[in-house]
């Protein structure tokens, strides 16, 4: 049965280890002890759905293979949201309030500027959660880069920052974001920001 109304890509346990490099039993074992989250076919076999996969992967710090990024992307018809902010702790606060709040939608993490301009790529997302002061490439690159590259599909972007400089608003918007929040901020306003942006 296919997940709401999207045709998704839908693995089975052995398919499952296979991705993962590990043996079947360890697969099934993920899916028995609510590691990995599955549904039940009418002849007792497991089956993944792909984003589920993904999720699971990008919890664990295993590597999404290109193929994988590939068939969630093309099953969700662009609607997915890549946070890219080094603070962990609120990069995965955020992805879970946005999860509960919002379905439909693919979450993705980055958490420095060089993993960010990679995830870009392979994913395209329609909407990036963007932290100004990054290590690596900062905000204000990233930002003028996805506004500029036709190859990224125009997402929104929702820049954030802690930094107390009255400039970074203005500058942010001037190199093309969407939107700005001020840390701290309540997660509520993002996903108050996304609302916006579907009805765009």
């Amino acid at each position: 049965m296919a997940k709401g109304s999207k045709k998704v890509r839908i693995y089975s346990a052995l398919e499952v280890a296979n991705i993962c490099g590990v043996v079947n039993q360890t697969a099934i074992n993920w899916i028995k002890n609510d590691y990995l989250k599955a549904f039940t076919t009418p002849g007792g076999q497991y089956r993944v759905y792909a984003e589920d996969l993904v999720n699971f992967l990008q919890d664990r710090n295993m590597r999404i293979p290109d193929e994988l990024v590939e068939v969630v992307h093309n099953s969700e018809e662009g609607k997915s949201i890549l946070i890219i902010d080094d603070d962990k702790e609120l990069n995965n606060l955020l992805k879970t309030y946005v999860e509960r709040k919002l379905t439909g939608f693919t979450i993705y993490q980055a958490f420095d500027g060089y993993e960010a301009g990679s995830m870009l790529y392979r994913v395209r997302p329609s909407i990036v959660i963007l932290d100004i002061d990054l290590p690596g490439v900062n905000g204000h690159v990233i930002c003028k880069k996805i506004k500029s590259d036709a190859d990224l599909g125009s997402p929104y972007i929702i820049a954030v920052t802690g930094m107390n400089d009255s400039n970074e608003e203005r500058l942010i918007l001037e190199e093309g974001a969407d939107a700005f929040l001020g840390k701290p901020f309540d997660p509520s306003e993002v996903v108050t920001l996304i609302a916006e942006f579907i009805e765009k």
